[in-house]
């Protein structure tokens, strides 16, 4: 391992925030070599695309920006938020349509030839990608990189990370930067599962449910109540509805189910109660309500042994409680929260303990729920910080420049 090989802008990490930031800088006539650990970019890009890539959510931007959690990602995704996403991506070659839902897909629905149209441009700008480029924490003078070819120190004028977080680990955001950045003394808060399942110790006879949607409900956490479905599955309860409570869950606010959100308590106990007397509760939900058996299922599940009389059952039917373990492990999660503190960077999203360090996507605190607002978050924050390390490289240009022709100044007195 020689000296550190001079570099005018290193964008560390291939995911969408990333590859961005990348475009950024090449747009302002940047080099730049973009360092992914993976045999190749975007995985977890790939991944959340298999069932259908949402771009982002059409929806006015006051409205789509309150889904952030940071207000600091409020102007990052006003500046490049909905409107902007659909453009970009048109701009590669990627017609869109919008959902019923207001989120927003590509014609083809995969995120592969978005991917591809996106990294042909790069090439056209010069932007050079290096896969197996591993990196691992600081060198004396640099970065230091695993590589094929061997170790390598990197010593860029200009360095974005855009790392991810800590789910999906073995897709690459394992957060294995956090002791490097924590030793040069930057704030990092510590990671916990976002868009995330909720485990269930489910009693046996819930098996035959595995795998069973539930559908027409409603999500009531703390004040908030939302539309939603989800999945019962073996490890516990997962799907949109589920992942987009689950911040709060994991917070500590109470969950529970409205099995029946478009009917009244008093209406649900006045079907129940023309039912027959004879008749097992099983019986009643079934005839005087049409729940489905995955429904039924829950309500005995949470509730054994139900009340017999119309309104305490109905009570129970409309605020279901969810008993659970809380959120699945951080690896399962689709998102985290945590990361660099935002107190730990400068407007531009510098970091102050690294001058010449911007962070980006994932790796910074904040979250956002699935629908198009991740990904968004990720593009947008990425080409802010592009833009941010362009601005400091003309910065260093400009002062290269001055003492340039100040010692040039010198040399012409000397000589005069």
């Amino acid at each position: 391992m020689s000296g550190a090989e001079p570099l005018d802008a290193l964008v560390i990490g291939a995911g969408p925030a990333g590859l961005m930031a990348a475009e950024a800088l090449a747009a302002a006539g940047r080099s730049v070599v973009v360092a992914e650990a993976r045999p190749s970019p975007a995985r977890k890009f790939l991944m959340a695309g298999k069932s259908g890539l949402n771009l982002t959510k059409n929806e006015p931007p006051a409205v789509f920006a309150g889904h952030f959690s940071a207000p600091w990602m409020v102007p990052l995704v006003t500046a490049f938020g909905p409107a902007e996403v659909v453009g970009w991506a048109r701009d590669l070659g990627i017609e869109t349509f919008t959902g019923s839902s207001g989120r927003v897909f590509p014609r083809g629905m995969k995120a592969s030839p978005l991917l591809r149209a996106w990294l042909a441009r790069l090439g056209r700008a010069g932007v050079r990608l290096r896969t197996r480029w591993a990196w691992r924490g600081f060198a004396e003078n640099g970065l230091l990189f695993e590589t094929p070819e061997g170790p390598r120190v990197i010593a860029p004028r200009a360095t974005v990370l855009a790392l991810g977080g800590a789910s999906w680990p073995r897709l690459g955001s394992d957060a294995a930067w956090v002791p490097w950045l924590g030793g040069q003394g930057v704030a990092i808060r510590p990671f916990r599962p976002a868009n995330v399942a909720l485990a269930v110790d489910w009693s046996a006879h819930m098996a035959r449910h595995f795998g069973a949607a539930v559908k027409g409900v409603a999500l009531l956490c703390g004040a908030a109540r939302g539309q939603g479905e989800f999945v019962i599955s073996a490890r516990g309860l997962e799907g949109g509805g589920i992942y987009a409570v689950s911040a709060a869950v994991r917070d500590g606010a109470p969950l529970a189910i409205d099995l029946l959100p478009g009917r009244s308590v008093a209406e649900v106990a006045a079907r129940l109660a023309r039912t027959g007397n004879g008749e097992s509760i099983v019986n009643r939900l079934r005839k005087a309500l049409r729940l489905d058996p995955a429904k039924i299922a829950l309500a005995q599940e949470w509730a054994r042994p139900l009340p017999v009389r119309p309104e305490a059952l109905a009570g129970v039917l409309k605020a279901l409680p969810v008993h659970h373990a809380g959120p699945r492990p951080i690896a399962e999660a689709i998102s985290s929260a945590g990361g660099i503190a935002r107190a730990a960077l400068t407007e531009e999203l510098e970091l102050t303990a690294l001058p010449g360090v911007f962070a980006c996507g994932e790796m910074l605190d904040w979250e956002a729920p699935t629908g198009g607002y991740l990904l968004t978050g990720c593009l947008a924050s990425g080409l802010h910080v592009g833009r941010a390390a362009s601005a400091f490289l003309a910065r260093l240009d400009s002062k290269a420049d001055l003492r340039s022709s100040g010692a040039k100044t010198e040399r012409n007195d000397g000589g005069a």
